[in-house]
């Protein structure tokens, strides 16, 4: 995966040191304070986590760690709908990999990465709790249950107007 390099505006380190100091600076307090700031981000580039760990006065090593451990948090933008497939149990033994592969071929991306126009991300998580709808589907807070690879299509166009 390519790393993204952004530079960050003074607003920007702005809000991250607001973010921080809400959370009095405290490194305990680091995943509600990474929680926070990819709420303001939508994810969590490298130089965001330079800041926070200068904020928290602990390693950006730690900082990193912790930002790929939990699966919620990313370090490279979410597109405009987010396009999560599950691979639970359920849903692997009704055909998620098949919903996955053509939602891949679709638009044209891999799990983890975004459409050029900034519309579609694409990742896969473990359960969402519907395992009697397998395979299950989700857009957005938008859940679609029992998708067959033909229903892909569809399913994209409702998002694409």
């Amino acid at each position: 995966m390519s790393s993204i390099h952004i530079k960050l505006k003074e607003n920007d380190c702005k809000a991250i040191n607001d973010i921080c100091q809400s959370f009095n600076n405290e490194p305990g307090e680091l995943i509600n304070v990474l929680h926070k700031t990819q709420e303001h981000f939508g994810y969590l580039p490298a130089e965001v986590q330079e800041v926070i760990a200068q904020n928290l006065n602990i390693s950006i090593a730690k900082v990193y760690g912790v930002v790929t451990f939990y699966s919620f948090f990313t370090m490279s933008p979410k597109g405009q709908f987010p396009i999560s497939i599950c691979t639970g149990t359920a849903c692997y033994v009704r055909g998620a990999e098949k919903v996955l592969d053509e939602m891949k071929k679709e638009l044209k991306i891999n799990v983890g990465e975004t459409t050029a126009d900034g519309k579609f991300s694409l990742s896969c998580l473990r359960c969402v709790g519907a395992c009697g709808l397998a395979p299950v589907v989700m857009i957005g807070d938008k859940t679609f249950g029992r998708v067959a690879p033909e229903d892909v299509k569809k399913i994209l166009a409702e998002f694409s107007s």
